[in-house]
This record gives C-alpha cells, structure tokens and sequence, in this order.
C-alpha cells in the first residue's frame, strides 16, 4: 500500500479531510511534536486537535508496521515457493497484525533444535529404542544408524575418543 493509500485509509476511519491527514503525517515526519502541530500548524492540519493529530500519528504508526510485516512475510512465503495466489490475496487483504500472524503461522520456519537435526538424520527410532528400555543391546541398535551420508558417524569416529576411551600419554 502506498502512504497516500494509508493516508486514505485514516482519512475514512477517522472522519477527516485525506489533505488534513496528509499534512499532520508530514508533519510528525519533519519531528512535530503533537502539542505544537495542533496548536501552531492548524492552517496546515485544518485544526486538528491534539486527540486528532494523536490519533493520526497512531494510526500511521500502526499502518506502516503492517505494511512492513506485510511485506516481510510475503518474502518468507514466496522464498519457500508456498505463495499461492489465494494466500496472497488474503494476506495483502488482512487488516490486522494478528490475522497476518495468524495467516503466516503454517509457513513460519521453524528453529532447528539438536533434536530436529537428528530427526532429519534418520535418528528418531533409535531414540525411541532407548527410550523404551527394552534390553542393554543399545550400541549394537545404534551402529545400524551409522551414514556417512547423512553424516551420522560411529562412536569412535575419525581421530575422535571419548574420555572414557582416552590412552593415557603420560
């Protein structure tokens, strides 16, 4: 949206002239403070009172957020190649951030933890096998998983040791 579009927008929702909002937008842009636009740039603002020109800086505020998460979540979706035509409509139609969030929850990446990580290396049933405690043959279920592929290497893998396996250079 274009801030002559946003301008618009706050023109209707507040009942005021769209040359009025655009005037105060500029205004509090240029570092106007609220008290001193409503007081002395009433000529440009068409006398908003401070309640007004609060309300416009606000609701700018609110609008220029939007838009900017608006705008980072389309690129989130889009760099996934998930963005249908359907989805962006609805969420170039939201109007709040809460629906945008809401709209871009399914998409939203999500962390990698450790256990993700093993997950992605095929890791899972074998935490399940030990979870389950069924019987001590733990290291003979775990060489199974063993891929240099998915880089799942041994208990001893290359030049590693464990400090239970450690030889004692002294």
């Amino acid at each position: 949206m274009t801030e002559l579009q946003l301008h618009s927008k706050i023109a209707r929702l507040l009942n005021i002239h769209i040359n009025n909002v655009t005037a105060t937008v500029e205004l509090l842009d240029e570092g106007g403070t609220i008290p001193f636009i409503s007081r002395y740039r009433k000529e440009a603002t068409g006398s908003l009172d401070e309640v007004q020109v609060m309300q416009v800086r606000d609701e700018i505020e609110r609008l220029r957020q939007l838009e900017q998460r608006r705008e980072s979540i389309l690129k989130s979706i889009e760099s996934q190649n998930k963005l249908t035509e359907e989805l962006k409509d609805n969420i170039i139609a939201a109007e709040t951030l809460s629906r945008l969030e809401d709209l871009y929850l399914p998409y939203k990446p999500k962390r990698r933890t450790k256990a993700t990580i093993a997950r992605e290396k095929g890791l899972e049933p074998l935490a399940l096998y030990i979870f389950e405690q069924k019987n001590n043959l733990i290291t003979e279920e775990a060489e199974k998983f063993i891929s240099d592929d998915k880089g799942v290497i041994g208990r001893r893998g290359p030049g590693r040791r464990t400090r239970h396996h450690r030889r004692n250079d002294n």
